[in-house]
């Protein structure tokens, strides 16, 4: 009988450390969770403000040519200021870097923001550098449905 409390009192406080040992895991896996999340939150609100951008440029058409020929194309001084319009008009920039870039031709507008993260946990793997997010959008006039 000594023999089976001897492995009784062996294996006590198992549970104990095993309760610590999974509650370390599972912060350490709600954290860098977390940080995903964050940096996916961030880039799809990078990408709306990319999207809006591009969508407001894309009505710069040159009035010009559509009345003369009929044709669709965009005028790239004014698609390019209502993207900029767009841009500054939009409250939620505070995770910008740097200048987004604006370009447009007669065909396309194409809007590239760059952005970025801080993280939590995940800092400790990235050196303390935060986590860099770019989006590009383009958008193209199109002819809206006929009744």
């Amino acid at each position: 009988m000594s023999a089976s409390c001897t492995r009784r009192e062996r294996e006590r406080g198992t549970m104990t450390l095993l309760g610590i040992g999974l509650s370390a895991m599972l912060l350490f896996v709600g954290g860098f969770s977390l940080d995903l999340w964050r940096a996916h939150s961030e880039r799809r609100a990078l990408a709306e403000l990319a999207d809006a951008a591009a969508a407001a440029g894309a009505n710069g058409i040159d009035t010009t040519v559509y009345r003369s020929s009929g044709e669709l194309v965009l005028d790239p001084a004014l698609a390019e200021q209502l993207a900029w319009e767009s841009i500054v008009g939009q409250a939620d920039q505070r995770s910008l870097v740097g200048t987004p870039l604006v370009s447009s031709n007669a065909d396309v507008i194409v809007v590239q923001i760059e952005g970025e993260v801080e993280m939590t946990l995940l800092r400790v793997f990235s050196g303390g550098e935060p986590f860099s997010i770019q989006v590009t959008a383009e958008a193209a006039p199109v002819r809206g449905l006929s009744p």
